[in-house]
């Protein structure tokens, strides 16, 4: 029963964080700081930093995945540690810069208008979908229950991997638009 108490302990953490994690972005991203008389500039050197590290998260998932099923288990969960701590990083920074810096709109017109809007609403929706899927599937593998963290695991990585690779097309795509 170890195991069942290892996910009861965490199962209110991860739901908090589920939560908050969503919301407090939410919030920051409507905060400046320069409304809060702080003369910060725009940290504009960071969007292609973050979308860098969107495409590490990928690139590291992937080798994740290579590693498990060629039985290199620890190789494995360093590489997913690894790639919690790069969304990690991520999110920071780019809290970091949407309080330092105004939203850049989009500028493309036609067909492609409709693709960068589709690709970023469904970026930004299972970001917020994955949190809980990333953390479950961690802890599952944390109290060892291989069977229930393979079978969430095939649809939380896939679900991972488009949003770490639609977080690099959305940059590619706005980057044009950037003023710095």
């Amino acid at each position: 029963m170890e195991d069942n108490s290892l996910e009861q302990k965490f199962s209110k953490l991860i739901i908090i964080v589920s939560i908050v994690i969503p919301v407090v972005v939410a919030i920051l991203f409507g905060v400046k700081l320069k409304d809060f008389g702080y003369n910060v500039e725009p940290l504009s050197f960071l969007p292609p930093i973050y979308a860098t590290i969107n495409g590490m998260t990928a690139l590291v998932l992937i080798a994740a995945v290579v590693a498990i099923k060629n039985g290199k288990r620890m190789l494995h969960e360093r590489l997913m540690t690894s790639a919690i701590a790069l969304s990690v990083a991520f999110l920071v920074m780019y809290v970091a810069y949407h309080m330092t810096a105004d939203s850049t709109k989009f500028g493309g017109e036609g067909t492609i208008r409709y693709f960068y809007f589709f690709i970023l609403i469904t970026h930004i929706i299972l970001s917020i979908a994955i949190i809980p899927m990333v953390l479950i599937t961690y802890v599952r593998a944390l109290a060892e229950k291989f069977d229930t963290h393979k079978k969430i695991a095939k649809i939380t990585f896939p679900i991972w991997l488009y949003v770490a690779v639609t977080g690099v097309v959305v940059y590619l795509m706005i980057s044009p638009y950037y003023v710095y």
